[in-house]
């Protein structure tokens, strides 16, 4: 791989990051509206905060840091963007090492965040009760979303790499 793409989607990933998670999370929200109430009931009686929050709580504290207020909300919404933003290189290593189509590298992706991070890392390291207290809606959402996701850094990367003549 050449050392003008790297610099190439390190330059996009972070925009595709964030505009895939603005993409994501009213898809997010709508499917939540959409849900029986006995779900939503059961994952709000389930879920202990919303999990890049009680991430951003975790990690901060073994560093010492306690942010409060205003502080601690950005906190939590650095680590959900961030992590948003780092996972985006993902799509262009799929990509650029496989040469899978565009809307198959986004969903698997997309798959991969949903998967690993958030039916994996999240629960494991207690930034969310086990998985087996959701109700399957909630994973179904999940899992949607982050296709969403995917889909949206495909759209982005794929569109800066032919701004900037650096598709694979």
């Amino acid at each position: 791989m050449k050392t003008t793409n790297l610099l190439t989607d390190a330059a996009i990933a972070p925009v595709a990051g964030y505009v895939a998670t603005k993409a994501m999370e009213p898809v997010s929200m709508q499917l939540y509206r959409l849900e029986s109430e006995e779900d939503r009931k059961r994952e709000d009686a389930a879920r202990p905060g919303p999990p890049f929050q009680i991430a951003a709580e975790k990690t901060l504290g073994l560093l010492g840091i306690h942010p409060q207020g205003t502080a601690r909300e950005k906190a939590g919404m650095a680590f959900h963007y961030g992590l948003a933003i780092s996972w985006a290189p993902v799509y262009a290593l799929l990509r650029r090492t496989t040469g899978l189509h565009p809307a198959l590298a986004g969903v698997t992706t997309g798959a991969a965040m949903s998967l690993i991070v958030d039916e994996g890392l999240t629960p494991v390291l207690g930034f969310s009760a086990p998985n087996r207290a959701y109700p399957t809606a909630t994973h179904l959402r999940g899992i949607t979303a982050h296709l969403v996701y995917g889909l949206a850094v495909a759209a982005v990367t794929e569109t800066a790499w032919a701004v900037t003549r650096r598709r694979p």
